[in-house]
């Protein structure tokens, strides 16, 4: 199944929403886990060695500058950097992390559109958010990597991380049967 979209087409299925909340998603709960109370971590790292310069010589801090998606996703899984505080680092597993690179490479395709015709095949799309929602589940719940100020929060997330992770699953089955 295929999505055609333009630069005046709707989108039935919202998956253009979907792409860009799940990218969002992802990135904050990296962002989170880098966070380390001060979130130097999370900083590229051009901008984490002019704020530690600054530090160092009492200079001027900075504006800061995060990371890039894909810079952040190297350091959540680095041994060094995503284990920093007692982190556990990501290890991706089966297709999760083409699927974690995949979702940045249509965020942006959907973000910096040029007016074309284009067709994407959506029957691929579940899984690559099923595989996206297991970095945000260990992340955030599986591991010690959040650290979550209110349980209220943490129960609200994880709630509505199953109900997007169930329409996912449901959707690729769906997909896979041939049924859409």
């Amino acid at each position: 199944m295929y999505m055609r979209t333009d630069e005046e087409a709707d989108d039935i299925y919202a998956w253009r929403w979907i792409v860009l909340s799940l990218h969002n998603a992802v990135q904050g709960f990296m962002v989170l886990s880098l966070r380390h109370g001060n979130g130097l971590l999370a900083l590229s790292s051009r901008c984490f060695v002019a704020w530690m310069e600054a530090h160092e010589s009492d200079g001027k801090y900075p504006k800061k500058e995060l990371d890039t998606y894909l810079g952040l996703y190297k350091k959540v899984k680095s041994k060094e950097t995503g284990a920093i505080g007692g982190n556990t680092p990501f290890v991706p597993k089966g297709s999760e992390g083409r699927s974690i690179r995949k979702l940045n490479a249509l965020r942006k395709d959907f973000i910096h559109f040029t007016p074309k015709g284009w067709s994407l095949e959506v029957s691929g799309l579940p899984k690559i958010g099923i595989d996206c929602l297991r970095l945000i589940a260990f992340l955030g719940w599986e591991t010690q990597n959040v650290f979550w100020h209110s349980q209220k929060c943490v129960q609200l997330a994880k709630t509505n991380h199953a109900k997007c992770l169930a329409q996912l699953e449901a959707l690729n089955g769906e997909y896979r049967e041939g049924r859409i």
